[in-house]
């Protein structure tokens, strides 16, 4: 489990705490991802390299370091991962962003792709993979998969609620990606959703049930 990172700082667990609440509403959930993607973008980058740039400040010239936020991709799960990415790129404008369209099979809950999009030159870029929910974790690894196709520099994987049966996964098959979480749940149901959870996240985000 060292590859796994718990935020848990005190925002983060309040935030998360007021989106797991049923009578949470659309507009509310969704204030709540965006802060919440802010907070964990700060420690996500925490170890992000920096480079030297010589500034002048209104009274003399010196060096500071910068980011080179162009090399970081950052990149959806569709649709809920969307959910993730205004709070993340508000921290890190400069970032660029893929896609990539999975629905799980509601009979065999495995992945199955319907869009694959990304930057170019992947070789030279950082990427950080964004789905609010690690729960049976086929869609989180088929995603990973699908990504080492186009050999980026590096890959983390950002979920808010994991369950230990999609960690086992992800791990099983990508054991070198590191996972930033929220919080680690109980289980999962029988229908693959994590308890206790907080629903479906892209139902909450955008209000479709």
């Amino acid at each position: 489990m060292s590859n796994i990172h718990v935020i848990d700082h005190p925002l983060v667990q309040h935030k998360l705490t007021l989106m797991r609440k049923k009578e949470a509403s659309t507009s509310s959930f969704r204030r709540l991802l965006g802060e919440l993607a802010s907070l964990m973008a700060y420690e996500v980058t925490r170890d992000m390299p920096l480079q030297e740039v010589q500034i002048e400040t209104p009274m003399e010239r010196t060096t500071g370091k910068v980011i080179d936020g162009k090399k970081l991709v950052l990149v959806s799960i569709l649709r809920a991962g969307n959910g993730f990415l205004d709070g993340m790129l508000s921290v890190v404008p400069g970032a660029r962003v893929g896609h990539i369209g999975l629905y799980r099979d509601p009979r065999t809950l495995q992945a199955v792709e319907y869009y694959f999009k990304m930057p170019s030159e992947m070789a030279e870029r950082d990427v950080i993979v964004v789905d609010p929910m690690l729960a049976t974790g086929n869609s989180a690894s088929a995603a990973l998969t699908r990504l080492r196709q186009t050999q980026p520099r590096s890959i983390k994987f950002v979920c808010l609620l994991a369950a230990p049966e999609g960690i086992a996964t992800l791990q099983t098959a990508h054991p070198d990606v590191p996972i930033y979480t929220a919080a680690i749940d109980r289980q999962l149901n029988g229908h693959g959703y994590i308890l206790p959870g907080l629903g479906d996240a892209g139902d909450r985000i955008f209000g479709t049930k």
